[in-house]
C-alpha cells in the first residue's frame, strides 16, 4: 500500500474576475521509504499541491479528488481531524524562514512548540529534545535561544527542518528549501536530508523548480506544468532522454546538468486563469497539431515507468533514414561507398549533431536526406511522407538546406532581395508584396538590415558572415521544419563564426524547428547539439546523448576523434 496517494487532485482558486485552475486533474502515489521530486517553472501548481495535503489551503479554494494517506481519505477530514495529521504524521519545509517563522519568538520555543501540543512532553523534555534535532541538522544548540533575523538563511532553514522532524513524521514535505541558498549551503541540506533518509528512513515529497536538487535526493521525478502532470518517470530516464516538451526545456534551462552546453529558456509564459481548452503547452509546444488546441491530453504509461500527457505520444520523430546506401564512381571506375546502410531519424525540434573526419559521408547524407541527391537503396520519411516524392523542399513546414561555403551558395551576381526571394519566386509563393515582405522578416530574423539600401546591394559586395546569413535567410524564409546546416562555420573567422552559431540556435530555440548540424568542430557541437551521430567511412559509429558520446564515447573511432582536440583548455575532461 503507498504511504500518499492523490487521484484527480483539482485546486480552482476562485477569484472575483475569474478562476485560476492552480491543480487541474494530478494523480501520483509515494510509496513508504520513497523520495518523489515535483519539478516545474513557477506558477505550474507544485506548492499548492503541498498545501492541499497539509489541508491548508485558503478559503477561496475549490476542492476536489482525493488525498489518502495509508488508505484513508484525509481530503475530506475536518480542521481538527488534520490537526492532528500535521507534525505526527506529515509535516513540511517552507522556502523562507523569515516569513514562515514569528520573528518574536526565540527559534528555540518554536521548534519545541508542536512537540509539547502534539507529544504531551514537559518543556524541558521538548528542550532536551530540541537540542538533539538541532544536532542532527548540523547546529550548535547555543543557537536556541536566538531570534530568527539572527541566524543565515541557511541556519534558519535548518531549523525549519528540525521543527518539521520534531515529531518524527512519517511524510516529509519539503517545499524548495533551497532556493534561496547559496551553493555551498545548498549541498549541505542536500547531503543532510540523504542522511536523514537513510538512518531513519523518511518517505519525502520534495518540490522545487531546480530540477538539479530533486535529481541528486529523488528517485522519480513527476513534471508539472499549468496545474497538469505532464510526465513522470525515474531520475535519469527522466534527464538523459525526455520524453515531453515542455520536460526537454525544462533540462535545456538548468546549467547543472549539462555543464558545457549554452542555456536555453522555453519562450512564452504558463497560461492563465480559465480560458484555456486544449493542452495547456500547446502555445509553446514545437510540435503542436490540431487536436492539441481542442482537448487536453491524458497521462498514459509508455513503459520503462514513463508516463507522458502528449497528444502525440511525447517528442515525436520527424524525419527517418532508413537503411540508405550511396556511392560515387570514381575516374578509374571503382565506386567510393559514401553513404553505408545508414539508419537515423530526427525528433520534432531537436539538434542533431552529425560529426565526423572530412570524407566521412556526412555532407552526402544531408544531401540524400534534403532530397537533393537520390540514394541506391533505402528511403527518408519526413513527417509520414516520403521525401522523393514529397516536394518537401518546396513548401513552407517542409525540409531547407545551408551550405557550407556562403561564396558559392549563393551567386555574385544576386543582390540580397534576389537571393532571398528566390525560393518564393521559385515556388510561385504569395503576390510580389507579400514576396518583399517575407524577405524583409527572413533579414530581420537573422539580424540583417531590411532596408531598400541593403536590400539592393550585390551578393559579391558582402562580407562572409553577412553572406553567410543571407544564406540562412533565404532558408528561413521558407519557414522550414527541418534545417540542416552543413559546416556552415567553416569558411568564417572564429568571432563571426560564434556569431552566426549563436544566432542560428537562437533561432531554432525561438522558431521551434529541428536541425541537423553538421561539422568536424566537437567543441562546437558539444555546445549546441542535443544527441550526436558519429560518422565513419560512411557508416554511423555511435549516437546518443550529445554529453554522453563526447564525454564517455564508447566507439574506438569516437574516441580518437575526441582525443585529437588540440589547444590549451582551462580545464581537463
Amino acid at each position: 500500500m503507498s504511504l500518499l496517494k492523490i487521484n484527480d487532485l483539482k485546486c480552482h482558486y476562485l477569484t472575483d474576475i475569474d478562476t485560476v485552475k492552480a491543480v487541474d486533474g494530478i494523480s501520483f502515489e509515494i510509496e513508504e521509504g520513497e523520495i518523489l521530486g515535483i519539478v516545474g517553472e513557477s506558477g505550474s501548481g507544485k506548492t499548492t499541491v503541498a498545501l492541499g495535503i497539509m489541508g491548508l489551503l485558503p478559503e477561496n479554494t475549490a476542492i476536489s479528488g482525493e488525498i489518502l494517506y495509508r488508505g484513508e481519505l484525509i481530503s475530506s477530514l475536518p480542521e481538527a481531524g488534520m490537526d492532528k495529521l500535521r507534525w505526527k504524521d506529515i509535516a513540511i519545509v517552507f522556502q523562507n524562514g523569515l516569513e514562515v517563522m514569528n520573528p518574536v519568538m526565540k527559534v528555540g520555543i518554536q521548534v519545541t512548540e508542536p512537540m509539547i501540543r502534539h507529544l504531551d512532553l514537559s518543556p524541558e523534555k521538548a528542550r532536551s529534545k530540541c537540542a538533539d534535532l538541532f544536532r542532527t541538522v548540523g547546529l550548535d544548540p547555543k543557537w536556541m535561544d536566538s531570534y530568527p533575523h539572527q541566524l543565515s538563511g541557511g541556519m534558519r532553514q535548518r531549523v525549519l527542518l528540525a521543527m518539521a522532524l520534531s515529531c518524527n513524521p512519517k511524510l516529509l514535505i519539503l517545499d524548495e528549501v533551497t532556493s534561496a541558498l547559496d551553493a555551498f549551503t545548498r549541498k549541505e541540506i542536500r547531503d543532510l536530508l540523504v542522511d536523514l533518509q537513510k538512518k531513519n528512513g523518511y518517505t519525502m515529497l520534495m518540490i522545487s523548480h531546480d530540477i538539479t536538487f530533486v535529481s541528486s535526493v529523488a528517485s522519480r521525478i513527476v513534471v508539472m506544468y499549468s496545474g497538469r502532470v505532464v510526465e513522470t518517470g525515474p531520475v535519469r530516464d527522466i534527464l538523459v532522454s525526455p520524453r515531453h516538451p515542455y520536460t526537454r526545456g525544462l533540462v535545456h534551462s538548468t546549467p547543472d546538468i549539462f555543464v558545457y552546453k549554452d542555456l536555453w529558456g522555453i519562450p512564452g509564459d504558463i497560461p492563465a486563469g480559465d480560458g484555456f481548452k486544449g493542452c495547456p503547452f500547446s502555445p509553446r509546444c514545437t510540435q503542436k497539431i490540431d487536436v492539441c488546441s481542442k482537448a487536453p491530453p491524458v497521462l498514459a504509461p509508455v513503459g520503462g515507468g514513463r508516463e507522458i500527457a502528449c497528444h502525440r505520444g511525447g517528442i515525436a520523430d520527424l524525419l527517418e533514414a532508413k537503411n540508405l546506401n550511396f556511392r560515387y564512381r570514381l575516374p578509374d571506375g571503382e565506386y567510393l561507398q559514401a553513404v553505408d546502410n545508414v539508419s537515423l531519424e530526427v525528433r520534432e525540434g531537436e539538434v542533431l549533431a552529425l560529426v565526423g573526419q572530412t570524407g566521412s559521408g556526412k555532407s552526402t547524407l544531408a544531401h540524400i536526406l534534403a532530397n537533393v541527391i537520390r540514394p541506391e537503396c533505402g528511403e527518408v520519411l519526413f513527417m509520414d511522407g516520403n521525401v522523393s516524392g514529397g516536394n518537401y523542399g518546396n513548401r513552407f513546414n517542409g525540409i531547407q538546406i545551408v551550405f557550407q561555403d556562403p561564396f558559392s551558395s549563393t551567386s555574385s551576381r544576386f543582390t540580397v532581395l534576389d537571393a532571398v526571394k528566390e525560393p518564393l519566386d521559385i515556388n510561385k509563393i504569395g503576390s510580389n508584396g507579400d514576396r518583399l515582405q517575407m524577405v524583409k522578416n527572413a533579414l530581420e530574423l537573422v539580424r540583417l538590415p531590411n532596408t531598400d539600401n541593403f536590400l539592393s546591394k550585390y551578393c559579391g559586395e558582402l562580407s562572409g558572415g553577412q553572406r553567410q546569413r543571407v544564406a540562412l535567410a533565404r532558408a528561413m524564409v521558407m519557414e522550414p521544419k527541418l534545417l540542416i546546416a552543413d559546416e556552415i562555420t567553416s569558411a568564417l573567422d572564429v568571432s563571426t563564426s560564434a556569431n552566426v552559431l549563436r544566432l542560428l540556435k537562437g533561432l531554432q530555440n525561438r522558431r521551434g524547428f529541428a536541425m541537423i548540424y553538421i561539422s568536424h568542430d566537437l567543441s562546437l557541437t558539444l555546445k549546441i547539439a542535443d544527441r550526436i551521430a558519429v560518422m565513419n567511412s560512411g557508416k554511423i559509429v555511435e549516437v546518443g546523448n550529445s554529453h554522453d558520446v563526447m564525454l564517455s564515447p564508447s566507439d574506438e573511432y569516437t574516441k580518437r576523434l575526441v582525443g585529437s582536440r588540440i589547444g590549451l583548455c582551462c580545464h581537463t575532461h
